[in-house]
Order: structure tokens, then sequence, then C-alpha cells
């Protein structure tokens, strides 16, 4: 489990394939691997990656088949900077929201505004997650936690304070730039729960719609 608060920007190293999977090694700057393990997770672009090599300056960890089809990493190549968290400990602050780790799709970076010292972001989510976001609601982006601050369809705004800018990737995004996107957690757990009962049955991957609420005395 994370929290959205990025520890520190790392570089890609090697890329190395295995079959359908990647075997991945970033080189760390500040982030403090002297209390890491093998088979310690640590979100890459806020995706949950288990450490299976490590030292005082790098990890290496496997991305599945899935992983690569869910998220941005098929797009990536050596020198990419990414962003850095390891997993919370119980003692920790809580100084973003609930983030997995497990990446819903990816965005695209639509519009780039320059406010002063700060930015305002446009991404296209994919159309799928469009329900699951919400002005005001939470998202994470490579991994950084972030409060939406408008909603157009699939697009929704965020807004860049620069510290933010400063110490994650996201100060290099550019109009075209992809990023993993993770939705609310309490978002996707509601939808399920909606379902009632018929969450036991198939759905042929079928979510819910607004004749589905109706249907269940949600709308009248």
């Amino acid at each position: 489990m994370f929290t959205g608060i990025i520890e520190d920007v790392g570089q890609i190293a090697k890329l190395q394939p295995q079959g359908d999977d990647i075997r991945l090694t970033v080189n760390v700057h500040k982030l403090d691997m002297s209390d890491v393990a093998l088979g310690d997770s640590i979100a890459t672009n806020g995706v949950c990656l288990t450490v299976v090599d490590f030292s005082d300056k790098h990890y290496s960890v496997d991305v599945s088949p899935e992983t690569i089809k869910r998220s941005g990493f098929a797009n990536y190549t050596v020198g990419n900077k990414v962003n850095l968290e390891k997993a919370m400990q119980a003692t920790s602050r809580f100084g973003g929201h609930i983030v997995s780790g497990h990446v819903d799709g990816v965005g695209k970076i639509v519009a780039i505004n320059p406010i002063d010292r700060w930015l305002e972001i446009w991404i296209q989510a994919p159309d799928d997650l469009a329900k699951y976001i919400s002005e005001k609601g939470s998202i994470t982006v490579d991994g950084v936690s972030l409060t939406v601050n408008d909603v157009d369809g699939p697009k929704f705004m965020l807004t860049l304070i620069p510290h933010t800018l400063q110490e994650t990737i996201i100060g290099t995004y550019q109009v075209g730039s992809l990023v993993n996107l993770e939705v609310d957690l309490i978002a996707r757990y509601l939808e399920r729960l909606i379902m009632g009962d018929k969450a036991a049955q198939s759905q042929s991957k079928q979510g819910i719609d607004l004749q589905f609420l109706a249907q269940n005395g949600y709308l009248k």
C-alpha cells in the first residue's frame, strides 16, 4: 500500500526482455535503500513492483505482461525518469490517499496551461475510467496523489504546485505524454458494492449503467 507522496525520482538503467515480461532496473538518487529487502514493493511511476535485486544505488523488478498491457511500461526506454515511493509503514503519515499501485489504465496529456508558478494540466482518461473520476476527488498520476479540480467527460484537470513539479516527473510532461492512472480505490469498491447480489453473477464485462441503476431502485 502507498500514499502517492513521491520520495525520489529514479532513472531507468536497464530494460531486459525475458520472454513476455521485462526485468527492469532503476537507479535511485535519494531513496533510502537501507531498509529494503528482497520481496519488498516499490511503486515505480505508480506501479507496485516486487524487488528481486537491489543495492544502495539501484533495484531490479520483473514487470509482468499484464502490467505492461495496463500501464505505460511498453513505451518506456533506458534513461526515462520515474517517480518512486516505497510501501508505506503503519507508523507513516498518510499524506496523500489510499494508493494500491494497481494501475487502471493509461491517460494522455492534452493541455498544459502555465499560471504564474503553477501548472494547469488536462488529461484524457480512457472512457471506461471516466465514471470513477469526480471533481475534488483523488486520482493517482504516475504514482502521485492528486486532486481533480475539474472534469469534462473523460478529461480531467489538475492544478500542480511548484513543489510537486520539482519533486516529481510531472514538470517534464508535454502535450501527448502518456501517464499511468489509478482511480480512487473507494470508487472501485463502491461500484461493486452497488451491484449487491448481482456481483456473484457473470456480467460479461458489462459495467453499471443507467439502466442497471434504474432497475435496482437507485434512479426514479
